[in-house]
């Protein structure tokens, strides 16, 4: 014990001396006293309590297992190669057609059959993402957006395996979607309470970015109920997640899976300091839903909202900015019928309290369809109870287990020879961008000619930015003919420039 005083007593001395202070002759009698008397214990030194950084690597050698690379691909039309010329080996129709007219040569003509020139499907890859196995016999939990419009879905495990995988179903507003594959005894994560989660706590993301597998990275809950305009609040961090990484774990530091990483904050379509992921609780209300019907059911009640600002409240006689000011009721809906009005505000639904305008539609949304739910409102300075029974989401706010056709009757009758449609939300997310059109259709005019597939996103002609499709046929009809341009084309991570001639 001597020892260890003495020592703590020079190591203090040294350090003091060092920062050019002097050792007191008061301070120098105490140590003696308090070294001759070994009756009297020495007083420890107060020292700022330190907590080292967590040690992840146990944490990812039991997770790594269960977390897997998915790979998609589509089915797109191409032509089939011209058939030649009888006993003319390499000249094909178009170049004979060219010596019959300018140089009169006869020249036999292919025979015409019902496969001529026929269009052939041709499967060519998609997208990268990730997912996590949450039931060892084969089920497993992505993003929408990664499996979105796939004809095929491949899930690669750690250990090498690859799967074709069964989508179970998919839900667009919450960016949700669960795959199986035909396996058991895998391993799976444990399902963590995400409502428990901290700010400030250690997180550690796990996926396949860029396309590299079981790629490990690591940050602290920035924020929680992250209102970004979605349907959902996200847990905020400042975990590294790129292109690649949606659909994987996010892990608190007990090995639980607390959330889906999903979106990343970014001015130039790579990690910038903040992602967000989706909150687990949620996912897996819906993922229970998918399991067992393919689908989400979620109610609804007929209104349009806004938020209720400080101004707007202070005018209506609220004591302060909360709830949801309705904005317009649906004629014969729930809404309406139960007496709801236009400049009511929202207190509470189903005596759940609304803060802020975008809790109605989540608070709403899980309520089941058929449910007669309390709905307290303010109306001209006083509070007003009514009921209102919730009525089910329209079918085409749901998204289907199978993957979507191209429109039949978008018909390619442009100078490009292309039909387009605008995007969906889950495709700008997926690809980064903020506006474009993705093509729908081809026929053999100059865009295909000149190398573009059927999914591929038009986002510039020239130096117009295309935003809408109606946008995009006003800025064709724009274009002098015959005139080559630059067309700018997003598929998957690259964007190309592909010259093209309209109405060649």
């Amino acid at each position: 014990m001597m020892k260890k005083q003495l020592s703590a007593i020079g190591l203090l001395s040294i350090l003091m001396v060092m920062s050019g202070a002097s050792i007191t002759s008061a301070s120098a009698q105490n140590a003696s006293n308090s070294s001759t008397s070994p009756s009297a214990p020495a007083a420890p030194a107060a020292a700022p309590a330190l907590r080292a950084y967590p040690d992840f690597a146990d944490l990812v050698e039991k997770a790594n297992p269960a977390v897997v690379n998915i790979r998609t691909t589509e089915k797109v039309n191409v032509r089939q190669a011209q058939q030649g010329i009888p006993g003319l080996p390499g000249l094909d129709e178009e170049q004979a057609e060219f010596f019959r007219r300018f140089f009169g040569i006869p020249l036999p003509t292919p025979k015409q059959g019902p496969n001529n020139r026929k269009p052939q499907q041709e499967e060519q890859n998609r997208g990268v993402g990730s997912g996590f196995i949450i039931e060892s016999n084969g089920f497993i939990l992505t993003n929408a957006h990664v499996v979105e419009g796939a004809t095929t879905i491949y899930v690669t495990l750690p250990d090498k395996r690859e799967f074709k995988a069964k989508l179970i179903g998919a839900d667009k507003r919450t960016d949700v979607a669960l795959v199986k594959i035909d396996a058991t005894a895998l391993p799976r994560l444990q399902v963590g309470d995400s409502s428990r989660v901290r700010v400030g706590e250690w997180v550690v993301a796990i996926g396949s970015p860029f396309g590299l597998e079981n790629t490990v990275t690591a940050g602290i809950v920035s924020a929680k109920s992250r209102d970004t305009g979605d349907y959902l609040p996200f847990i905020q961090t400042d975990v590294a997640v790129n292109p690649g990484n949606s659909g994987g774990p996010l892990l608190n530091t007990r090995g639980e899976v607390i959330g889906i990483n999903s979106q990343i904050f970014s001015r130039s379509g790579g990690y910038m300091g903040i992602s967000f992921a989706i909150p687990m609780d949620e996912a897996m209300r819906v993922s229970n839903q998918l399991k067992s019907s393919g689908k989400v059911s979620r109610g609804r009640i007929g209104v349009a909202i806004a938020e209720v600002s400080k101004d707007v409240a202070e005018s209506l006689g609220l004591s302060k900015a909360r709830g949801a000011l309705i904005r317009n009721v649906e004629p014969g809906a729930p809404a309406d019928k139960a007496g709801l009005e236009a400049g009511d505000v929202i207190l509470s639904f189903n005596e759940r309290v609304i803060d802020k305008s975008s809790d109605l539609p989540r608070i709403v949304g899980d309520t089941k369809p058929g449910t007669k739910a309390p709905i307290q409102v303010w109306r001209k300075g006083s509070q007003k109870e009514l009921s209102v029974v919730v009525a089910d989401l329209e079918p085409n706010e749901k998204v289907a287990a199978k993957k979507a056709e191209p429109d039949s009757n978008a018909a390619p009758n442009n100078s490009f020879g292309v039909a387009v449609a605008d995007l969906t939300d889950a495709k700008r997310r997926e690809l980064g961008i903020k506006s474009g059109v993705e093509v729908q259709a081809l026929n053999e005019g100059p865009l295909s000619k000149a190398g573009a597939r059927v999914g591929d996103v038009i986002v510039r002609i020239g130096d117009v930015d295309i935003i809408t499709a109606k946008q995009f046929d006003i800025a064709l009809k724009a274009l002098p003919k015959n005139r080559p341009v630059a067309v700018f084309i997003r598929r998957a991570e690259s964007t190309i420039v592909i010259p093209v001639r309209p109405g060649s």
